[in-house]
């Protein structure tokens, strides 16, 4: 009688930490989201500012920055929007497989500086 009152405990422990979530994996997805957003945003701030950095350039230069700061607007914009989705699928993932919403929350700020970066190298400043 025992025994089959301790495996009759054991397989309902076994479903219950089978089916349950693990606790907390929202917390990496929410401290992504608090600090990816206010990173976005300046920096979409100063990139948007950017241009006058060409206002007092002469003729050729200004050709050449504006030459080279439309593509660079492009990729910054689909970096921010790469960042977004990725960001996105940390806060869906964190739910379904823990470990890749982990990864997606660590990395959308990363997704961030390198559109950064890239939009930085990209542009012929003056």
């Amino acid at each position: 009688m025992t025994d089959e009152l301790a495996a009759d405990l054991t397989v309902g422990l076994n479903t219950a930490v089978s089916t349950a979530r693990p606790p907390r994996v929202w917390i990496a997805s929410l401290v992504s989201t608090v600090v990816t957003l206010p990173l976005a945003l300046l920096a979409f701030f100063f990139a948007g500012l950017s241009p006058m950095a060409c206002d007092s350039c002469a003729e050729a230069e200004a050709h050449r920055f504006d030459a080279s700061f439309d593509p660079a607007w492009t990729v910054f914009n689909c970096g921010l929007a790469l960042a977004l989705i990725t960001l996105m699928a940390s806060w869906v993932l964190g739910r379904r497989r823990p470990p890749a919403g982990l990864a997606l929350a660590a990395l959308a700020p990363g997704v961030v500086v390198l559109a950064v970066l890239l939009f930085m190298s990209l542009v012929d400043w003056p």
